[in-house]
């Protein structure tokens, strides 16, 4: 008899939370045969990226995963063998102590967000004993052989190979989305939060002596597009025209198609969690927009991983990637920064893939819980 899960996502930031979440029972459905149920407190954010859902629904099947709404009123229901809280979320107290008279203990795992620095190496696994008998486990997603590595669909790099063999695969997307790229022109995806320093950045890419083709889906950042357009209304299917800057406005896309759209750029600037693991996987130059927290705690998360990916470049393209990133996310003219890195860019391609290589070589973080709740029983 195969094992049930139920995984629990309250939506916070959009589409982080719920985007990982997803991920993850479609995979422990396809891959491991397993039985789950996903918890979702905001079904309208889950709609954004699987546009098949309903929003209305209190329970409904999606790619296998019985998707349940998330009531305030909470129902009683027989809990999994393995219970997930995904990124620090309270699970209802019925629940909790319905867990804690289930005649056979289940395994109940805090997911964590995930991180590069140090310690998390030092707490994944750990125990949290609860006042109620029961305990917690967390589990912490990471880049090293110590964590428990990164979401990864099983067929993800071949499906990316195969879309990058096929040049007619790659116009019939763009063309798909209305996007039409001149010869030698970068192609260019913009997903993040407001940032101040946008329109340096985009100045740059007037100026530059190659054309750029920006494509941005909509999403938090389109208002400071508009803004430095001048244009209030921009809306989806725009295209506007600056020096050797074309900026498109793309609509908000499926899971599936956004990996396609990485894969399609060369160069990806991404938020958050999901799309930045995503972009890792696509193998291409990025720059990650971090979840902004109080007192600037996201830097030390920034620097950890900064340190760890720039492992193998030279010290200049190192350095340059560094400021680029840094410039992003510390409020610093983006122009600068963002003509060094080009002046590495080969360099940064190559590295780009390599470590993509290196993170497919570790375990999938499906796969580690599964390996997981199997050395537990």
């Amino acid at each position: 008899m195969k094992s049930t899960w139920d995984i629990f996502c309250t939506v916070v930031d959009n589409y982080g939370d719920i985007g990982v979440t997803w991920r993850l029972a479609r995979q422990l459905v396809a891959e491991q045969g397993l039985a789950v149920r996903l918890w979702v407190d905001d079904l309208e954010a889950f709609v954004r990226l699987c546009p098949e859902a309903d929003a209305g629904a209190a329970q409904q099947w999606q790619a296998g995963v019985d998707v349940r709404h998330w009531p305030s009123q909470w129902q009683p229901v027989v809990p999994g063998d393995v219970v997930i809280g995904a990124f620090g979320c309270r699970l209802p107290a019925d629940y909790i102590e319905a867990l804690r008279l289930r005649a056979r203990p289940a395994l109940w795992l805090n997911l964590e967000y995930l991180s590069a620095e140090d310690w998390v190496e030092g707490c994944h696994g750990l125990a949290s004993p609860q006042a109620n008998g029961l305990r917690t486990l967390f589990f912490f997603p990471g880049f090293t052989d110590k964590t428990g590595g990164l979401l990864r669909e099983g067929t993800l790099l071949a499906r990316r190979a195969a879309f990058e063999a096929d040049p007619t695969a790659r116009t019939a997307f763009l063309g798909g989305l209305g996007v039409q790229v001149e010869e030698g022109a970068r192609l260019l995806s913009l997903f993040a939060y407001e940032n101040a320093q946008l329109g340096t950045w985009l100045d740059a890419l007037v100026e530059d002596s190659q054309p750029s083709h920006l494509l941005v889906p909509d999403g938090r950042i389109l208002a400071d597009v508009r803004q430095w357009l001048g244009e209030p209304g921009l809306s989806v299917g725009a295209v506007r025209r600056k020096g050797a800057l074309t900026v498109q406005i793309l609509p908000f896309v499926s899971q599936d198609d956004y990996d396609r759209l990485l894969w399609a750029c060369d160069f990806n600037a991404v938020r958050g969690e999901d799309s930045f693991v995503r972009a890792q996987w696509a193998g291409k130059p990025l720059l990650w927009h971090i979840y902004v927290q109080d007192e600037n705690a996201h830097w030390e998360k920034l620097e950890a991983f900064l340190k760890l990916y720039r492992q193998g470049l030279s010290e200049k393209a190192g350095d340059a990637l560094v400021e680029l990133w840094r410039a992003w996310n510390m409020d610093r003219d983006m122009g600068a920064a963002w003509r060094g890195v080009l002046e590495h860019w080969p360099q940064l391609q190559a590295h780009a893939r390599q470590w993509s290589a290196a993170q497919a070589a570790r375990p999938d973080l499906a796969t580690t819980l599964v390996q997981f709740y199997r050395n537990w029983l």
